[in-house]
């Protein structure tokens, strides 16, 4: 059977990583889940790089520590296929298309005071991208559901989360769930699952001391890149919790920005490609110009090519070791529940009309049935959404 990995035969590993990264970084719209959606499509169904279940495995040990979620995913994939190099130049690509992007609508918003209207374009785009996040979901699930107990931990999850409970607490109490009741069946020992789960919070902690430097108000550079370095190694959860950061930060603490300004950055990190946290970019711009834009993007990152590097050579470890593979089996079922809760509330703002619907329902046919590529169904989106601006 032939796949898309024989039109790469003449790329060497890393030059594979660094193009899926960059692929990914100027198409992948629509936040984490869909970006880990279509990185799922790309390395384990159309380039069979990773099993199922490895690709789950990396899931489930990103979600144990900080910083963005698919940004250390291509990380991860990228270490897999070609090491350390791999890591940091697929990570640097998924990166660098959106802060150049955010960075130039930053140049932008400070010489005219706007920002380019997105809308017209994320109304076909949006569509596309729940069918993707629900097709990652169905893969996902069949490989981590297993039993009876992991679909009642999932579902509990998903309820738990709609009733507003805090991301981060469901991922590690149903991880730990999961974990209790293996243990609690085989007697095992967990004292080692314990040291692996705290360290990324030992060193977060750390690093927040540091930045903790004063309580001033004055704009420096290295304040600026402490504060961003703070937020990229104690920050779990969604855009959202980002934004809670910001203003905390920003608004209250510093005075640096106004609340329309914080709502206007935000408001760049999801119509742009890649990663949300590029926000940070167009923040470091407007607080502290080119220069703050640069400081901003490499501390708010930092943080998460150190975590990847550090926790992956443990991954297979965990595996391996009965008692840490249950408890990275407890993350990835919550896991799975919580892009189960997200993708539920993100239907309800892309899923507006009739036609959004047939958009979403056309892409899922064609994913399911056709595995047409996740980038032409998005482009595709887009140009529909075009038109029907252009239309009126």
């Amino acid at each position: 059977m032939s796949d898309a990995r024989e039109s790469h035969d003449s790329d060497s590993p890393l030059q594979e990583v660094t193009k899926l990264g960059f692929r990914l970084g100027v198409t992948a719209f629509g936040g984490p889940a869909a970006h880990i959606a279509m990185l799922r499509q790309e390395v384990v169904e159309r380039r069979k790089w990773l099993s199922p279940q490895e690709f789950l495995d990396l899931l489930g040990a990103t979600n144990l520590i900080p910083g963005p979620n698919s940004t250390e995913m291509v990380m991860h994939v990228g270490h897999v296929r070609a090491g350390r190099r791999g890591l940091i130049a697929s990570g640097a690509a998924f990166i660098l298309p959106a802060a150049i992007i955010t960075l130039i609508l930053a140049w932008l918003y400070v010489r005219y005071g706007t920002t380019p209207e997105g809308t017209w374009l994320l109304y076909g785009i949006k569509p596309v991208i729940i069918a993707i996040v629900a097709q990652a979901l169905w893969g996902l699930a069949r490989s981590a559901l297993q039993d009876y107990t992991a679909v009642a931990v999932a579902a509990g999850v998903v309820v738990l989360y709609l009733l507003g409970l805090n991301e981060i607490l469901l991922l590690f109490g149903g991880g730990l769930l999961i974990f209790g009741f293996r243990r609690f069946r085989s007697g095992m020992n967990s004292s080692r699952a314990a040291g692996v789960a705290i360290a990324p919070f030992v060193s977060s902690r750390l690093v927040w001391i540091a930045s903790a430097t004063s309580d001033a108000v004055e704009y420096t550079h290295l304040r600026l890149f402490l504060t961003f370095l703070k937020i990229g190694s104690l920050l779990y959860g969604s855009g959202y919790v980002l934004l809670a950061f910001l203003r905390n930060d920003f608004v209250v603490r510093y005075g640096w920005l106004t609340e329309r300004q914080l709502l206007d950055a935000v408001a760049v990190g999801q119509v742009t490609p890649g990663p949300v946290f590029t926000t940070a970019t167009f923040v470091g711009y407007i607080v502290g110009g080119f220069g703050g834009a640069v400081l901003a993007t490499i501390a708010i990152f930092l943080p998460a090519f150190l975590f990847v590097g550090f926790t992956h050579p443990l991954i297979k470890r965990m595996r391996a070791h009965r008692s840490l593979g249950s408890l990275l089996d407890g993350v990835n079922i919550a896991a799975v529940g919580l892009m189960t809760a997200v993708s539920l509330v993100l239907t309800s703002d892309a899923i507006i009309d009739a036609p959004t619907a047939l958009i979403a329902g056309i892409a899922w046919i064609l994913l399911i049935k056709w595995r047409v590529n996740a980038t032409w169904l998005i482009a595709a989106g887009g140009v529909i959404g075009l038109l029907r601006w252009g239309l009126g």
